[in-house]
């Protein structure tokens, strides 16, 4: 199983501290550094210094690292228009040379849409949105470069675009899709997905939303087996109890609750458990971690498990 560290910088992180996760990351040999794509914190924390923008941070760590991957879990199509995105998602590809990729969701956080000024359209629109996006920055990547491209969406009209730049990955960077939504998600994973994702769900869930998105691929023809499949789970890894307790504790979670929905335990605990989620299908994990000034966690991570999974 190929296993990534996921941040969630909106709860309170400078670039600094992303560029040592991300570097951390790397020289520990985890295949990417993702982050979250928020402009608001969730829950007790203070938030302090205040989030930062996801690509902004890539941009600067496209240049600041050498091998990792990198990308979003996952921006939302609200943020941002189809047209600038696809123009910003390719230049950190050219400025990483080809280790980007793009996770785009609908948006589900109203609240932050509040605090930034976002306009927050309901759910079916934003799915309607998200659909025309994927769309316009998928086709605007793989057009030809003599060919203009144009775009009669609903929400977005795209006419005789130059459909420049172009990403250094062709016919684009992948494309990550994921949620537990039942119809629409499936579809649009089974059309323009490179990998599907469930985050933060448990193992009955995952298996039983995989099976929607294949039954999706299947009906447009296209292999399952094209689809890289992904999950999100939070990690706490100790090497005894106590360090075990004392991570749980610094991001105020308890351990059995840990133990329960997440990746908790010694290194030995965290590798049985990968074991049982590669055995339902999951072919790559996304290992949250919450707590940025810890990178010995990472460390330990990387030294003791990574090499066995």
């Amino acid at each position: 199983m190929e296993l990534r560290i996921f941040t969630e910088p909106q709860q309170g992180a400078t670039y600094d501290d992303l560029l040592a996760v991300a570097l951390c990351a790397e020289q520990q040999h985890f295949a990417a550094f993702f982050r979250s794509d928020h402009y608001l914190k969730m829950g007790a924390v203070s938030g302090l210094p205040g989030p930062t923008d996801a690509w902004i941070t890539l941009a600067g760590l496209a240049r600041d690292t050498s091998t990792i991957r990198l990308g979003t879990l996952v921006s939302s199509a609200t943020f941002r228009l189809p047209g600038p995105l696809a123009i910003a998602v390719a230049q950190v590809d050219q400025m990483s040379g080809g280790r980007v990729e793009l996770g785009l969701g609908a948006g589900w956080f109203g609240a932050e849409h509040e605090a930034y000024g976002i306009p927050f359209p309901e759910l079916g629109e934003r799915f309607d949105r998200l659909e025309e996006q994927l769309a316009i920055v998928t086709g605007l990547w793989a057009a030809p470069a003599d060919a203009p491209f144009s775009y009669p969406g609903t929400h977005y009209q795209v006419v005789d675009s130059p459909a420049l730049p172009k990403p250094v990955q062709r016919p684009g960077p992948p494309i990550i899709i994921g949620g537990g939504g039942p119809t629409r998600t499936p579809r649009l994973a089974a059309r323009y997905a490179s990998e599907f994702n469930i985050p933060f769900q448990d193992l009955a869930f995952v298996e039983k939303q995989y099976g929607r998105v294949r039954m999706a691929c299947e009906a447009i023809d296209r292999d399952p087996a094209s689809l890289t499949w992904s999950a999100a789970l939070i990690v706490c890894c100790g090497a005894n109890e106590s360090e075990i307790s004392r991570r749980a504790a610094s991001i105020g979670r308890e351990v059995e609750e840990l133990r329960k929905n997440g990746l908790c335990g010694t290194p030995a605990e965290i590798i049985d458990t990968l074991g049982t989620w590669a055995a339902a299908g999951v072919q790559r994990a996304y290992l949250q971690v919450m707590d940025l000034a810890d990178l010995d966690h990472i460390r330990l991570i990387g030294t003791e498990v990574l090499p066995h999974v």
